[in-house]
Order: C-alpha cells, then sequence, then structure tokens
C-alpha cells in the first residue's frame, strides 16, 4: 500500500548550531564541555532541503547531547541554535516542538502500561486538530502498529516498540525528526525495515537528522554525513562519498 503523507504540512526545515553551545550539568557527557559547530550546518540553505542527515561518532562524543539540546532537554548556558531563522536556545522542550522539530530518543522510551493507540495521541498532545489522517498514516507505514492498537506498549518486542517512537513523534506533524540511535538492539532484519521507513518519511517530505553508530547503513541512507569528535564536526559530505573516504573505512567500517 502507498503511504502519502497528511496535507497541509511544510517540509523546510533549516537548523544551524553556533560556536561554542556549553553544555550544562555535570551529569550530561561528563567528557564534553562544549558543542563546537554540532549538529547541522544550514548556512547553505539547499543542503537541508528535503534532505536525510546523519551523524557517525564513537560513544561520547557528543552525538545524543547535540539532540538533547535542539530539543531543549538539556539546557545549554551560552551559544546558539537557530532554526528557520529562530534563535531557540532557552526554549522549552513544548515550545520546540511547536516549531516542528521532534525527537525519537534512544532506547525508545514508550510508555510500556499505554496502549500502542495510545502513546501515538501522545505524541499529538500540543494539537487541537483531528488526528485521523495523521493516526492512518503511521499505520500504513508501521501495518503492525495497526494490528496491535489495542496491547500495551510494553508488551511489544524492541522493533515495533521502535515503529510506536517513531510514530508517536510523526504524530506531532514535525518538519524535522531526529533520531537517536534508531538501530540500536535491533536485530538485522528489523534495522533493514526500519531504515526502508526512514527513507520513506524523509521522502514525503520530513527532514530527517540521524545519529546513528551503523555507519554503513547510515551513510547509505543519508543524503548528507557529518563525523563527530568530542563534540566537534570533523568530517562532513555526501553520504556516499563518506563511504569511500579512507578515514571513515577504517574507523567505522572495518575496512
Amino acid at each position: 500500500m502507498a503511504c502519502c503523507r497528511p496535507t497541509g504540512l511544510q517540509s523546510l526545515a533549516l537548523l544551524a548550531l553556533g560556536e561554542d553551545v556549553h553544555r550544562h550539568g555535570a551529569q550530561e557527557h561528563k567528557t564534553l564541555d562544549r558543542l563546537h559547530h554540532c549538529g547541522v550546518d544550514a548556512h547553505d540553505r539547499q543542503a537541508l532541503v528535503d534532505d536525510a542527515h546523519d551523524q557517525c561518532a564513537d560513544n561520547g562524543a557528543g552525538k545524543s547531547t547535540t539532540l538533547r539540546t535542539i530539543a531543549g532537554q538539556v539546557k545549554a548556558q551560552a551559544g546558539s541554535i537557530t532554526y528557520n531563522g529562530e534563535e531557540l536556545l532557552g526554549k522549552p522542550s513544548d515550545e520546540i516542538v511547536k516549531r516542528g522539530i521532534t525527537l525519537v530518543p534512544e532506547g525508545r522510551r514508550v510508555f510500556p502500561d499505554m496502549t500502542v493507540l495510545e502513546n501515538m495521541k501522545i505524541g499529538a498532545y500540543l494539537r487541537h486538530d483531528k488526528l485521523d489522517d495523521d493516526i492512518e498514516w503511521c499505520y500504513e507505514l508501521f501495518p503492525r502498529l495497526k494490528e496491535r492498537h489495542w496491547q500495551l506498549a510494553g508488551t511489544l518486542s524492541g522493533g515495533e516498540q521502535q515503529m510506536l517512537a517513531v510514530a508517536r513523534a510523526l504524530m506531532s506533524r514535525p518538519k524535522l525528526m531526529m533520531m537517536d540511535e534508531p538501530s540500536l538492539g535491533l536485530a538485522p532484519l528489523i534495522v533493514r525495515d526500519i531504515f526502508q521507513i526512514i527513507r520513506e518519511i524523509n521522502k514525503q517530505g520530513v527532514t530527517i537528522l540521524l545519529i546513528e553508530q551503523n555507519a554503513n547503513m547510515a551513510l547509505h541512507t543519508a543524503d548528507r554525513g557529518y563525523v563527530m569528535e568530542t563534540g566537534e564536526i570533523i568530517l562532513e559530505g555526501a553520504g556516499r562519498e563518506l563511504l569511500e573516504n579512507p578515514v571513515i573505512r577504517e574507523a567505522y567500517l572495518g575496512k
């Protein structure tokens, strides 16, 4: 069945993180003192329209902190995060969601004692319009969720919970969806399915900012990739080009 994103949504998403975005709180990546030119630099407007982007790095490099800072979950002490020309730094998470940015967190974090459908509706908690078309769109993307709409989320498999986490994020009607390690802990066949869905969501107009340690799969999917080391972007380029980069092949692909 062909999926079609609900109408009336804009896909343009321009995001930039300026220099020296300092993290706040000793518990948030103790080894990371700052995020330097971190995330997607949108000074090149064309690079960010309708693209899927990927960040690759080792653990502790600041990838998850980047996404959580953009989402307003980690409070930065200084720096700049702009989205479509508007400063986001210091805004609460709900205001950032209202502006079209949503996060699919590492570890899925579904509400285990609520049903699949209830979890999906939570993603639309800031909306005041009808949800039927969006729910149907998510069911077309993830038919398994429709089959299990009545089931408690805590009883789903890991792959099904990841599908639910993505569907919940889509219910906010995002322009930019950030995904933190969507393949973590999943079987290879499920990972393949998840990445196929990521491509389909991107094709339908949602910009994707993907953090993923499966560099091979991520760079095959992404239009553009970024390599981060201790909070700083050290390498960037088209996804397919990075796959051929000898530094990437040795460090992340084992070749």
